[in-house]
C-alpha cells in the first residue's frame, strides 16, 4: 500500500515516520482563505475538516492511481475565543496572538481526510479531533523572543509542541499527536473502518 502524505508540515511527515510509516509527500495547494469563507456558517470543526478533504482530493485527481494508495489530508487550526486561527504569518500578528493566548487556552483542531483505493474506486473517512491546550503566561519579553525566532508565523495556532514552543504549552487535555499535526490513533481508526490493517503500513 503506497502512503502519500498531503501536506508540507515536517512535523506530521515526521510523525509517521516515528510511528514507523514511510510516506511520499505530495503537496496539495488549496486555496484555504477561500474554503473558510465559504464554511463561515458551519462549524469549526467541519470547516478544518474541509480544508483535509480538499488537500487529499486534489492530490487523488493528480494522479491516474492504478495501485492501491492511501492519502491523508490534515489541517490544523486553533479556536481561541470563539475565534478560528491558522497561521499567523507575520512577526505583529504572532504577537498578537501570543498576548491573548498566554495564561489561557485553546482547542487545537485537526481535520484529517483519509481515500483508500484507486482511481477508479476510493473509499474514504473523514474526522476532526480536538484537544485543548493550557497555555504558560509569557512575559512580554518571552513572547518578543519567541516570534523573533520565526517558528510560530507558520505554524496552525502560532505554536509548537514539539519544537522551541513546547516549554509555553503547560498541559493538553487529548491526543498530544494531533496538537503536533496529525492524530495517530483517529488515523488508525479511519482506516481500519476502512478495512485496512494498520501493521500493513509499517515500512
Amino acid at each position: 500500500m503506497d502512503l502519500i502524505l498531503a501536506s508540507q508540515s515536517p512535523a506530521r511527515l515526521k510523525t509517521l515516520q516515528n510511528a514507523g510509516l514511510s510516506p511520499h509527500v505530495q503537496v496539495a495547494n488549496v486555496d484555504e482563505e477561500a474554503l473558510l469563507e465559504a464554511d463561515k456558517d458551519k462549524t469549526p470543526a467541519e470547516r478544518v475538516q474541509h480544508l483535509a478533504r480538499a488537500k487529499a482530493q486534489k492530490i487523488a485527481a493528480s494522479t491516474n492511481y492504478q495501485h492501491p494508495t492511501c492519502i491523508v489530508g490534515c489541517d490544523s487550526m486553533l479556536l481561541i475565543e470563539g475565534a478560528l486561527v491558522g497561521k499567523p504569518h507575520t512577526p505583529e500578528e504572532a504577537t498578537k496572538r501570543w498576548k491573548k493566548m498566554r495564561g489561557g487556552s485553546g482547542n487545537l483542531l485537526t481535520g484529517h481526510f483519509l481515500m483508500v483505493g484507486t482511481s477508479k474506486n476510493w473509499a474514504s473517512r473523514g474526522a476532526t479531533c480536538a484537544t485543548t491546550v493550557n497555555f504558560a503566561d509569557l512575559s512580554d519579553a518571552e513572547i518578543e523572543a519567541y516570534v523573533k525566532t520565526g517558528e510560530p508565523l507558520e505554524v496552525a495556532g502560532a505554536f509548537t509542541v514539539d519544537s522551541l514552543g513546547g516549554p509555553f504549552v503547560t498541559s493538553i487535555e487529548g491526543d498530544y499527536h494531533s496538537v503536533v499535526g496529525i492524530s495517530l490513533p483517529l488515523l488508525r481508526k479511519m482506516y481500519t473502518e476502512l478495512g485496512g490493517f494498520w501493521p500493513d503500513l509499517w515500512a
